[in-house]
């Protein structure tokens, strides 16, 4: 069953399907790492129905997002959102394995790739029975490795790629991205609460960097009293006036 909902009062609207990609925290927390600013050439690796890339535009409009997406049902959901916001010129998929990058879209016409990967490998616990719902959380249709070749075959010089995942899998992630020549530049933990450990870390890479790497605050989702923050209230648009 197909869902509709809008990201704030009068703003963009995305959809999500039971079947296949439902939005989590983890999409819109992706979304306010990127420093956006116009102009910029966006791909989203593994777009599901688009969400991040609606984030996005509903950030900073004058950007164009190109998802890859290999579900094709998943894609015709983006296509849709496209259509419903008039962004067919702004938001568009290429339909395909991102494992084939080089098939879909040439070396270096991005500015900035971003990613909500899957996090486990495969073997590390029980799966869904579904294929779409197997591929968003183990690394059953892409790795880590596969995502950061991408990202690096995608981006012109000193672009970035910014993704989220989790702490376990961070000195993986390091390691990984600095084999594809993706430099580790700027890290922040998400943590739920003040006192608790990390849950999720998002980083930004640059292709070609320097080394150097820039740990910014953490953010934090709830207060001690349960609350949440000012800032997961900024990320989810809640308070914000009618435009």
């Amino acid at each position: 069953m197909e869902h509709w909902e809008t990201l704030k009062s009068g703003g963009l609207r995305f959809v999500w399907e039971d079947n296949l990609f439902r939005p989590g925290t983890d999409t819109f927390l992706l979304s306010s790492l990127p420093r956006l600013k116009p102009g910029l050439r966006v791909c989203d690796l593994g777009c599901g129905t688009g969400l991040l890339g609606l984030l996005l535009l509903q950030r900073q409009r004058d950007l164009t997002v190109t998802g890859v997406e290999l579900r094709p049902e998943a894609a015709a959901l983006l296509e849709q959102a496209a259509a419903e916001n008039s962004l067919t010129d702004r938001l568009t998929v290429r339909r395909g394995n991102l494992r084939e990058i080089r098939s879909l879209l040439p070396a270096g016409g991005f500015d900035l790739a971003v990613c909500n990967p899957p996090y486990y490998p495969v073997g590390s616990g029980k799966l869904s029975p579904s294929p779409a719902l197997q591929a968003a959380r183990a690394e059953t249709a892409c790795t880590m490795e596969d995502v950061c070749g991408a990202a690096a075959w995608l981006l012109r010089w000193g672009g970035a790629l910014c993704l989220v995942h989790k702490p376990e899998r961070l000195a993986d992630l390091l390691c990984t991205l600095r084999s594809a020549a993706l430099e580790p530049k700027r890290m922040r933990a998400v943590c739920r609460r003040a006192e608790e450990p990390p849950s999720l870390v998002l980083l930004e890479a640059r292709r070609g960097g320097k080394p150097g790497l820039a740990w910014e605050p953490p953010m934090i989702l709830e207060t001690a009293e349960g609350r949440p923050t000012e800032e997961l209230d900024r990320i989810y648009f809640r308070q914000e006036d009618l435009p």
